[in-house]
């Protein structure tokens, strides 16, 4: 047999046990921890999935190599993203300049280095480690166990999301977000819009979410726990915002930024490490 043949046999063989086998059990660990500030985590079971999307999903982008991915261990992740009333607690209401809002909108505004000092300063008072997803454990979380191009299924909706909240660009939702109440040309509070299956909220839209993986190609075969290229310019962001398309909201949707770049259509949400 060619060695082309016996990696494609170990490819097959491996997505045989992905589609047979569920996550792994966390065992003892609760379902659901919040720390002194009121931010909820929720588990994440180790398991296995297929990251990037398959040719013909509608958006899709060359950079979306579908490959088997391993997350062998659990981890926490925030179920919202991290609000104003969180930043301020962590980081002052002066930290880089005044921002503005309701205290449960996502906090804006934000560069990637930002984001990281609040995870460092949230571990340093909590005695925990806090972190930002990789780009893989962002998108194994924002599936959490789906393969349809949106964790809901194959169509976009402004009733599962907020997207195209934009007057003057995409004005799709418009509509839609006033009669929920929602503020115009900006985010929406968090958890406004249905949790995934894994009680996540807005991993689809609302704001583009730091990663903490540079951007860079996928691998070619099946990977580890990847955390994404050494080095680079740009840094991974994920999920979609307000601002834009419904097809920027897609589970497999890459995007990224300067890391210093601070933008009302960017955020965060972390993930608490387990010991």
């Amino acid at each position: 047999m060619s060695k082309k043949s016996c990696l494609l046999l170990g490819v097959a063989i491996w997505l045989a046990a992905l589609a047979t086998a569920g996550p792994a059990r966390a065992g003892h660990l609760p379902r659901r921890v919040t720390n002194s500030l009121g931010m909820e985590f929720v588990l994440i079971p180790a398991g296995r999935f297929l990251m990037g999307s398959p040719p013909g999903e509608p958006g899709r982008q060359p950079d979306e190599t579908q490959h088997p991915v391993i997350i062998s261990r659990p981890f926490y992740m925030q179920t919202t993203e991290v609000t104003l009333a969180q930043w301020w607690a962590v980081m002052g209401k002066r930290f880089f300049g005044r921002r503005r809002g309701s205290p449960r909108c996502p906090v804006t505004k934000v560069s990637w280095f930002e984001a990281v000092e609040f995870a460092r300063r949230l571990s340093q008072k909590e005695g925990v480690r806090y972190r930002l997803p990789t780009e893989a454990e962002w998108e194994y979380a924002c599936r959490a166990g789906t393969t349809t191009a949106y964790w809901w299924g194959e169509d976009i909706d402004c009733g599962r999301a907020l997207y195209a909240n934009n007057e003057l660009k995409a004005r799709r939702c418009l509509e839609a977000c006033r009669r929920r109440g929602l503020p115009l040309n900006g985010p929406a509070p968090v958890a406004s819009f249905p949790p995934n299956p894994w009680g996540l909220y807005d991993m689809a839209g609302n704001v583009w979410e730091w990663c903490a993986d540079w951007f860079g190609p996928y691998p070619k075969g099946p990977v580890r726990d990847p955390k994404g290229p050494p080095d680079g310019y740009w840094r991974v962001r994920r999920g979609g915002s307000w601002f834009g398309s419904g097809r920027l909201l897609r589970s497999a949707n890459r995007n990224y930024a300067n890391p210093a770049v601070r933008e009302t259509t960017i955020g965060f949400r972390l993930v608490r490490e387990i010991d």
